[in-house]
């Protein structure tokens, strides 16, 4: 099951596409070039980045994820995750993304 994160990260080349992606992807359709961030699915890590396409195994479709960011590709999808880590870091002084974003 797929849950969304109140306040949504973006890449720069998907920000007018946010709505039409996240009702795809909603809607169990094929979303190329668009990668996913994503609370680890370990414990010992902060954060997946899967490509949006994949959401569709059943491996993912059997098992909880929580987006809390969306880049239209996988460099980008590293720069965003940069980004969020040192906000959490700056505001919180730790890496604690789990409360942070919850």
């Amino acid at each position: 099951m797929i849950s969304w994160s109140s306040h949504i990260y973006l890449g720069k080349s998907i920000k007018r596409r946010r709505d039409k992606i996240i009702a795809s992807i909603n809607n169990k359709e094929l979303v190329y070039g668009v990668y996913c961030i994503t609370f680890a699915s370990h414990p010992d890590n902060l954060f997946d980045i899967i490509s949006a396409h994949e959401l569709l195994y059943p491996h993912y479709q059997n098992s909880q994820i929580h987006i809390v960011g969306l880049a239209g590709g996988k460099m980008e999808a590293y720069e965003l995750v940069q980004d969020m880590l040192m906000e959490v870091y700056k505001k919180t002084g730790k890496f604690d993304v789990r409360t942070y974003f919850t």
